[in-house]
This record gives structure tokens, C-alpha cells and sequence, in this order.
């Protein structure tokens, strides 16, 4: 219950400084009836409803992992912040098939089903999102 408390009020001030930070967006000279603050209005709105849905009505108070597993989360958000530290070096495919495939192997995959994986998760995504839609991702030492 307090831990869903303090997720609350961590994300109603969250909400409240993102609705006091879209006001001071300044408009431009030619803008849409909604103003470049209407869309960070709703995310901040809907945060704080969340939140305060939070504080009044929180869940049982839950059961944390062990130790070694909080570690292990540490561990996968260190890896995380790795990929976005070599996305530029190495770029999209390479980076998210070695994020990928660790992170896989760790959610108890064995190593050729990681590695497997990661192929197949990295290069699905770069044909969705470059080839198909467009957009322009990390490219590598290879192009892509």
C-alpha cells in the first residue's frame, strides 16, 4: 500500500511540474487551435489521474524480489543504458541484436534462442520502422 502511495505522489508532482512546464512553451507565430501545449496537457492530465487513482485506491503492499534479482534488474538496466551509449557507434541492427539477444538469455532463453531472437527482433525492426515506415535509425559501420 505505501509503495503504491509513494508511486502516486511521485507521479502527481510528476504531472503537476509537466502541466506548469507546458504552459511556458511559447506559442508561435502561426499555430493550430490546440497551441503547442495542448498534447502535454493530456499526457500530464492523465498522469495525474493515474497517480492520484494510486493514492486513493493502492494495491497490497507487494512482495520484492530477492536480492540477487534487484541486482540483476540493476544489471539489465545497465545494459540498457549501454545500448544507448554504442547505438551511434555501432548503430540499430548490431546494438539490438546484442541488447536483445542479452536480455532474452537472461529472461531464461538459451544462448542460440537469444542470439536467434536478437536477429530476428533487430532486423524486424529495421524493416518495419526504416523500409517501411520510414524513418531513420542509427546506421552503423556497415549502413545500416
Amino acid at each position: 500500500m505505501m509503495s503504491d502511495r509513494v508511486l502516486g505522489g511521485v507521479g502527481l508532482a510528476l504531472a503537476v511540474f509537466y502541466a506548469w512546464a507546458a504552459t511556458i512553451i511559447p506559442e508561435p507565430f502561426s499555430s493550430d487551435a490546440i497551441g503547442p501545449d495542448g498534447f502535454p496537457m493530456i499526457i500530464a492530465l492523465v498522469l495525474g489521474l493515474s497517480s492520484i487513482y494510486f493514492v486513493v485506491k493502492p494495491d497490497p503492499e507487494p512482495k520484492w524480489p530477492a536480492l540477487n534479482r534487484l541486482a540483476e534488474i540493476g544489471c539489465a538496466l545497465l545494459v540498457m543504458f549501454g545500448y544507448a551509449q554504442v547505438l551511434p557507434i555501432l548503430g540499430f541492427v548490431f546494438s539490438t541484436v546484442i541488447i536483445t539477444a542479452y536480455l532474452t538469455w537472461r529472461l531464461g532463453a538459451g544462448p542460440l534462442t537469444a542470439l536467434l531472437n536478437g536477429v530476428g527482433t533487430s532486423v524486424g525492426l529495421f524493416v518495419l520502422f526504416e523500409l517501411i515506415f520510414g524513418l531513420s535509425l542509427a546506421d552503423g559501420p556497415l549502413g545500416f
